[in-house]
């Protein structure tokens, strides 16, 4: 973090200390326009929260009090207005109605609908870590709801765990669209705390957002990864002893990969979870859109059983026990073949064996080196071993088949041997087989398990929620 960006940090947490809510409380049976106070429900850093009666329409809505803005003028209470509006017009089970907004005796209220439930962060921090197939469902039902926002334009800015709900029935619900922000507004966007002040929770926040930088669909994107991660395993990705160094890790730190934190959850969720934490917004995915299209692809393999995804605990105890057996018997048949090639040139001592030794020395160190390297990143990376075999696969491939070649010439100078020969064979024939057969389909098998950022990146405009 640069001395500026510590700085300015600093400024906009010390500014955000200073906003408040200088009203007290309303108390049960206050009446506020046409709304009756029932109780308050909450309170954050946009106000607090009540649950009422609309005396007009004869139904309960939650009443949010809106924080005073220090500058709240005309103009801000326009935009503020107008942005209310576009998020009312949002029509998805996954979000939260907005009815109205209204300004009473000088203060800014929203009237949304009232959810009978409890928020996500209730089942974070009281109940057992979920299933790789609930963890799904969750990551589905929010990316369809962000992708009808983003859709019309409105970007949230402000998700996690304490503005999702899930409602008795099971179905989860975000809060607060009201208070977004809509691209489409022709004026500057609405800043519903002081000039320069971020809005937000930090701890949810993209670095473009903590930095200052314009937030687009990109930094919903951010949270939405923040609240997966945090939901799956019971930990924030960045958590830190306070919130200042939340928010420097957040700006500096890559995060652990889900999958070493949480065993239950499949590597393609956790793909997809490294890919929305990026920290440059290019790296993401572009918007909830992308996120559901990504996760619908997914899923179809997901239930296919030739292509399901494995987990990180089924791949350690069954599919990547014998790639690791595979990877170190290979390393075997490496220097067994530089051991024959040396054998030969110390029998025939000719400058074609010696140089046939020379190279296959060579080619066996580097695909060696290529096979441990994959072995390492296994252990100690698995998230990433996909795009590690990937990388390394077309170089292995073409090694092994010069060190097949290779010992196929020093076998046709073995003729007054046949059982040389034919053992030389044996391992070029091996190598060969490696090379065309056995390891493109134990690195096919580690791939598609981890192709879900591909998948998501080639997904069509017209395929997009």
């Amino acid at each position: 973090m640069t001395p500026d960006e510590r700085r300015r940090i600093s400024e906009l947490f010390q500014a955000a200390l200073e906003i408040g809510d200088p009203s007290g409380p309303l108390l049960p049976g206050t009446v506020v326009g046409s709304y009756t106070i029932e109780q308050e429900l909450g309170r954050g850093g946009m106000g607090r929260v009540y649950a009422a009666t609309d005396a007009r329409l004869r139904r309960r809505v939650a009443l949010k009090a809106v924080a005073p803005h220090p500058d709240a003028g005309s103009t801000f209470r326009d935009r503020l207005r107008r942005e209310a509006l576009a998020a009312a017009a949002l029509t998805h089970p996954g979000i939260c109605t907005v009815y109205a907004l209204e300004e009473i005796d000088g203060q800014m209220f929203m009237a949304t609908e009232l959810i009978d439930g409890d928020t996500l962060r209730t089942e974070i921090t009281s109940g057992p870590r979920p299933s790789g197939e609930a963890v799904r469902q969750l990551a589905s039902e929010l990316a369809s709801a962000l992708a009808a926002a983003h859709t019309r334009g409105v970007i949230h800015r402000d998700l996690k765990p304490e503005n999702i709900m899930r409602t008795r029935d099971g179905r989860l619900k975000i809060l607060d669209f009201g208070l977004a922000r809509v691209e489409s507004l022709a004026e500057p966007p609405a800043v519903v705390t002081r000039p320069d002040v971020i809005l937000g929770t930090p701890s949810y926040m993209a670095p473009e957002q903590l930095t200052g930088g314009q937030a687009d669909a990109r930094a919903d994107v951010f949270a939405f990864g923040v609240v997966l991660y945090e939901y799956t395993c019971g930990e924030h990705p960045f958590a830190g002893d306070t919130l200042i160094a939340t928010v420097a890790r957040v700006l500096e730190r890559d995060v652990q990969p889900l999958a070493e934190r949480s065993p239950q959850a499949s590597l393609d969720i956790s793909a997809l979870v490294d890919r929305c934490l990026k920290k440059t917004p290019e790296a993401r995915f572009a918007s909830g859109g992308e996120i559901a299209a990504a996760l619908a692809a997914s899923s179809n393999d997901h239930r296919r059983p030739a292509a399901m995804p494995m987990t990180a605990r089924s791949i350690g105890r069954g599919a990547l026990l014998w790639w690791r057996t595979h990877q170190l018997a290979l390393m075997m048949i490496y220097i067994l073949a530089s051991v024959r090639a040396w054998d030969i040139k110390e029998w025939l001592r000719t400058p074609a064996t010696t140089m046939i030794f020379m190279g296959l020395g060579l080619g066996a160190a580097i695909a060696g080196g290529l096979r441990g390297h994959l072995i390492f990143t296994e252990r100690l990376n698995r998230a990433h071993l996909g795009e590690e075999c990937r990388r390394t696969s077309a170089a292995i491939r073409w090694v092994e088949l010069l060190m097949a070649t290779a010992l196929l010439a020093d076998a046709t100078q073995l003729a007054g041997s046949p059982l040389a020969a034919v053992w030389t064979l044996a391992l070029a024939a091996l190598l060969g087989l490696a090379a065309l057969v056995f390891d493109p389909a134990t690195t096919r098998a580690v791939i598609d398990s981890q192709r879900l950022p591909e998948t998501a990146s080639r997904a069509k405009p017209a395929d997009r929620t």
